[in-house]
């Protein structure tokens, strides 16, 4: 009797693996929405010379990483075949670009645009995958992307200016998913091997700013405890993505996936006190609308996979 009461009382495994993916997603999208909190720290530090500490020392932090979880075959048989590793050298260029121009909307104090950047990518992923791998586009999804299309041409039209930090952001990390597809490389190993071939590149911008006596490394230990944390802060949330990519299905994270700009677009205004004009809200009324298309689409897909929702 008293073991058929604990059963109905404690939750079934799945429940339990469910939980603990939506508390690993939780996290991990937090602390992405929260970077623009870390990134602001930098007082005087260029975007450029932050994104080489970011690159150098997450790499250097990968390493241990993966020593410690035992993840070295899938990253050696990667290196082994180095005339295979183009699609992880353009993965890796995406996401640098992707790194510095993020620290340079911080730094700018321009993180609505890059709030609405995040937004679109869901809706540039769809768009990529109907004008590169010819995949079908069902209504739903193509309103959102026509949503999308009229959201910029707002701007355009109003403000004179494309958002080309949100569009920039949008198509660096939605062609980085796309490309990252492609790459048999879990997160983990995907990241550190994508580190690994900008090392290079890191350790000769690091030479040349400290023979110019441009380097903050070592300037304080505030500044230099900042620039090594950047690599440690960069694969903490990948981690919790792993954990929660492993638990919970797509949808799932598809919807948890707003939370990151979210919680930026909420700090840009409460924290750095950025102005939304009236042509920038109806910009991100319109993506957002064009996301509750998307994930209504996406949901009537995972209820009916041969649907055309």
């Amino acid at each position: 009797m008293s073991q058929e009461v604990e059963q109905r009382v404690t939750p079934s495994t799945p429940a339990r693996e469910a939980q603990a993916g939506v508390g690993f997603g939780l996290a991990a999208y937090l602390m992405w929405g929260c970077f623009p909190l870390f990134f602001a720290l930098f007082e005087g530090v260029p975007a450029w010379e932050i994104l080489i500490h970011r690159i150098l020392w997450s790499c250097f932090f990968l390493v241990g990483l993966v020593t410690l979880l035992g993840r070295w075959a899938p990253i050696r048989a990667a290196l082994a075949e180095p005339w295979r590793l183009g699609r992880v050298l353009g993965c890796a260029v995406l996401i640098g670009i992707n790194w510095g121009l993020y620290i340079y909307a911080v730094e700018s104090r321009q993180v609505l645009q890059a709030s609405l950047g995040y937004f679109m990518t869901p809706l540039v992923n769809v768009a990529l995958g109907l004008l590169v791998l010819r995949e079908s586009m069902s209504r739903l999804q193509g309103t959102a992307v026509a949503l999308a299309v009229a959201a910029i041409a707002l701007q355009l039209l109003l403000l004179g200016e494309l958002p080309w930090i949100s569009l920039t952001l949008a198509l660096s990390f939605g062609t980085y998913g796309l490309l990252r597809k492609q790459v048999p490389l879990d997160g983990l190993s995907g990241l550190f091997v994508e580190t690994l071939l900008l090392l290079p590149l890191g350790l000769l911008a690091l030479a040349w700013l400290s023979a110019i006596d441009a380097s903050h490394f070592g300037e304080g230990a505030w500044v230099t405890g900042l620039l090594v944390a950047s690599g440690v802060i960069t694969a903490l949330p990948l981690l919790a993505f792993a954990g929660a990519a492993r638990r919970l299905r797509l949808t799932t994270l598809g919807f948890l996936m707003y939370l990151n700009p979210s919680v930026q677009f909420a700090i840009a205004l409460l924290v750095f006190h950025e102005p939304l004009s009236s042509v920038q809200l109806t910009t991100f009324a319109l993506i957002w609308v064009g996301l509750v298309f998307y994930s209504y689409s996406a949901w009537q897909q995972h209820r009916h996979p041969t649907g055309t929702a």
